[in-house]
């Protein structure tokens, strides 16, 4: 269990099972997410790309946080709905993406609530887990393995 102020951690696996596909799962999550390249780059149509999964992550953060501080706040609304929409361009250094646009559209009660209303969907967005880990270094920690020596060892 964790405690305020803890650090959290979390840790998703994907593989590639064969040709264009690929599985993602997660330790919180009983099923794991079947995932292509984008068509565009040889993959599949009706599966998720990793491109779609890096916005489907945008939008799902700004939803659960807006619902967040909403309830801090005290701010009942009826409806949100989150498109993310990405740009990918092609530079000297390889894709890239350009812009990642967030359009929230929230429903409410009361029209004298649009000043609340803007303010808190203002506020999901600088506070944004997701949105906000754009600006943080990675770190990248190859391993290698050879085959024939993890067979060796069974």
């Amino acid at each position: 269990m964790t405690q305020e102020g803890m650090p959290h951690q979390y840790r998703v696996t994907a593989w590639w099972t064969s040709g264009c596909t690929g599985l993602a799962k997660s330790d919180s999550a009983p099923n794991a997410i079947h995932f292509t390249a984008p068509a565009q780059f040889g993959g599949f149509q009706g599966r998720w790309t990793p491109e779609e999964l890096l916005l489907a992550a945008v939008a799902a953060c700004f939803t659960t946080t807006l619902r967040s501080i909403a309830s801090i706040a005290e701010f009942e609304y009826t409806d949100l709905e989150v498109e993310a929409s990405a740009t990918l361009s092609k530079l000297e250094s390889g894709y890239n993406f350009s812009e990642i646009v967030i359009r929230p559209t929230l429903c409410m009660r009361d029209e004298a609530e649009r000043a609340l209303a803007l303010d808190l969907l203002k506020k999901a967005h600088r506070l944004c887990l997701v949105s906000r880990a754009f600006a943080i270094p990675m770190r990248f920690e190859p391993q290698l393995e050879v085959a024939a020596a993890l067979a060796s060892m069974q």
